[in-house]
């Protein structure tokens, strides 16, 4: 075979189908992580300060304000067992048994009828005589209703003119608990 028939005979190669071409490039270094700034750390970190410090400061101010409650409170209870004792007084002092006691010792007397005064012509209406020297109703006698308001009153005032003459204070009682100044009272213990 000769050489032109031998070429003929083998297949023509065909052209490769076109490839896109790859473009390469050189690989860099990876870009290095960003660190955070500061700047942005220093403001986290003082805003939770400032909450933490609020909340602190809030805290205080509820629990001396609740002192403070606490303290008016006590106070208020005081005042109110001061004024409860003090209208005690005033009704025992504004009591019938004590006026009448008081007009007895003032040398007052009960007369038996009332007699009226007519300011028109000026005549007197009812009993025309005047009292007697001796009063119908004596507010200390048997037949007189007691008052317990003021026999705790006679009591005490007893008691005063008897350690005045002594000249040594007694001790004076009152109604009303001890105050709560110095803490709550406590047993002395040895």
């Amino acid at each position: 075979m000769s050489r032109a028939t031998a070429a003929a005979a083998l297949p023509v190669p065909s052209k490769p189908a076109a490839r896109p071409a790859r473009r390469l490039t050189t690989v860099t270094a990876p870009a290095r992580k960003r660190r955070p700034k500061l700047i942005y750390a220093l403001i986290a970190l003082g805003g939770a300060a400032a909450i933490g410090a609020a909340q602190v400061g809030l805290s205080l101010a509820i629990t001396r304000d609740s002192f403070v409650l606490a303290d008016l409170t006590s106070q208020q209870r005081e005042l109110d067992l001061r004024s409860s004792a003090l209208s005690d007084d005033l009704a025992g002092l504004a009591s019938p048994q004590r006026l009448a006691t008081k007009a007895d010792e003032l040398g007052m007397i009960v007369a038996g009828s009332a007699s009226y005064l007519r300011l028109s012509d000026s005549a007197v209406l009812g009993a025309d005589a005047g009292a007697g020297w001796y009063s119908s109703v004596d507010p200390t006698g048997t037949g007189a209703v007691q008052n317990a308001l003021l026999e705790a009153k006679a009591a005490a005032a007893a008691e005063s003119s008897e350690a005045a003459e002594e000249e040594t204070p007694a001790p004076v009682e009152s109604n009303l608990p001890p105050t709560l100044d110095d803490g709550l009272p406590s047993p002395t213990t040895r």
